[in-house]
């Protein structure tokens, strides 16, 4: 009896295996594209006279992401992207040192804000309903949360005081992140719409 329960464990494992590969493909594919949306956007960047902080399109890859994916893929897809920037392909805004340099240099907070905003953000998203107007908070939430890193970050990098920080890392970002948070949420919920029909 134990032989014909160990057969069929050992069958229905079997039968799983593509599936689980097909999985694996899949997720892998969404991170690597992902991370490929969120390099496209950083390239679409404005530098500003008076910060080392460009204005750029990531934070908006970054949020509409965050709605699209699933927790852990928004996870890896930021971490990929880290990673590939990290080990030198021009991933990052070209208005910046490259690399490791400019992971760790004045706008280093903002990247390494991702890993944690993305997820966080589908998280959220996926507790209630997927409506725009709470996709807007949501997303304006996970916004706060990028700007408030990268304003530590730049604070701790160049010693500045609190006010110097605000006008030169939070401020000047707000009136573009409001529109990348209303078009994050707008675009999640036409694919979700569309996803239904």
């Amino acid at each position: 009896m134990n032989r014909i329960a160990e057969s069929v464990s050992v069958r229905a494992g079997l039968d799983s295996w593509p599936s689980m590969v097909g999985t694996l493909l899949r997720s892998g594919g969404l991170v690597l594209a992902g991370s490929a949306l969120v390099a496209v956007c950083a390239h679409v960047a404005v530098p500003l006279g008076f910060t080392p902080v460009p204005v750029t399109l990531q934070p908006f890859a970054v949020l509409l992401l965050g709605l699209l994916m699933s927790p852990r893929v928004a996870f890896a897809t930021m971490l990929a992207y880290l990673a590939e920037g990290a080990a030198g392909l021009p991933v990052f805004t070209p208005h910046g040192l490259g690399g490791m340099a400019q992971l760790l240099g004045p706008t280093g907070g903002y990247l390494l804000s991702y890993p944690v905003v993305a997820p966080l953000v589908s998280w959220m998203y996926r507790q209630g309903s997927r409506g725009f107007y709470r996709g807007v908070a949501i997303t304006g939430a996970g916004s706060l949360v990028t700007l408030a890193m990268g304003a530590v970050w730049l604070g701790l990098f160049t010693h500045a005081t609190a006010s110097a920080v605000l006008t030169h890392a939070v401020l000047p970002f707000l009136p573009g992140d409001v529109l990348k948070v209303v078009a994050a949420a707008g675009i999640a919920v036409g694919v979700s719409r569309y996803r239904r029909s």
